[in-house]
């Protein structure tokens, strides 16, 4: 059975018993769904950007402003009723953004690699989506996303490959999308789209698609390897130069041992006027 049937399966089997948590998915990049009353809730995994990234990066809220909220909501994860609140966002905006993130991070769990699934019930899921999303259909949305990902000329992995802006572009920067050239100035052969998506503040989905796309339109191309990082010079223009060993330092005299005392010879009995 391949990780994506477990998932579904685990999934599914938690709508039809109600269940209220989390199902913690292990694998790459893994992550959580909560859910309530057998209603996919949230969804939180290191492979999309979630509601909180997507609102920092669009600059609806600040970080600084961020922090506050979650200080006046006594450090809740997710302070919504202080965002619509202070007027950082609308409530029906809210809800979009937070079902984007909801399906990006299950398209993001189910495109990699699923080892296991483990329930831990909760008397309070942690929610983002309040009405949440029946898990099988959420589950069928996903594989939707994969197999039209799948059938683009050019489908990549949101965390496999790795592009470069083309070296002779075949469309004017002029017909260029926002989104098109945020790609070209970040894509460096070091970052995956999954990388691309979080640095955009978009969904990865689309990012993946998009990258998808410019590959076939001749926009970027993709390297074996990812990149080297170069080596930045210093503010007086010399290069950084590996630190030179520490100088060995010498090895600490030998304890002082006393020698047996001699007879004054004859000369030292002579000039000190010592009588034979």
């Amino acid at each position: 059975m391949s990780g994506y049937e477990h998932l579904t399966r685990a999934l599914s089997a938690c709508g039809r018993d109600g269940f209220t948590g989390e199902l913690r998915v292990g694998g790459t990049p893994g992550g959580t769904f909560h859910l309530g009353e057998g209603r996919v809730v949230a969804a939180e995994s290191p492979g999309a950007p979630g509601p909180e990234a997507l609102l920092l990066r669009s600059g609806r809220v600040s970080g600084e402003q961020w922090a506050e909220l979650v200080r006046e909501s006594g450090g809740a994860r997710w302070p919504a009723t202080a965002l619509i609140a202070r007027g950082y966002t609308g409530a029906a905006q809210l809800r979009v953004v937070c079902a984007m993130a909801l399906h990006d991070a299950a398209f993001a769990i189910a495109a990699g690699r699923v080892d296991d699934c483990e329930r831990v019930p909760t008397a309070q899921p942690f929610a983002q989506v309040p009405m949440g999303e029946p898990p099988l259909g959420l589950m069928q949305g996903s594989a939707r996303r994969l197999a039209a990902l799948g059938a683009l000329p050019h489908p990549v992995h949101p965390d496999r490959e790795r592009p470069v802006p083309a070296p002779a572009p075949t469309v004017p920067d002029a017909e260029l999308t926002v989104l098109r050239r945020e790609l070209l100035a970040h894509a460096d052969g070091r970052r995956t789209a999954r990388d691309l998506a979080f640095r955009v503040g978009r969904g990865v989905y689309t990012v993946t698609v998009e990258v998808a796309r410019m590959l076939g339109d001749g926009l970027l191309v993709c390297v074996e390897s990812p990149t080297p990082i170069p080596v930045r010079p210093l503010p007086d223009g010399r290069a950084l130069r590996p630190r030179r060993a520490a100088p060995a330092q010498p090895s600490p005299p030998a304890p002082h041992t006393a020698l047996p005392r001699r007879k004054p010879g004859s000369f030292f009995r002579l000039w000190n006027g010592i009588p034979k």
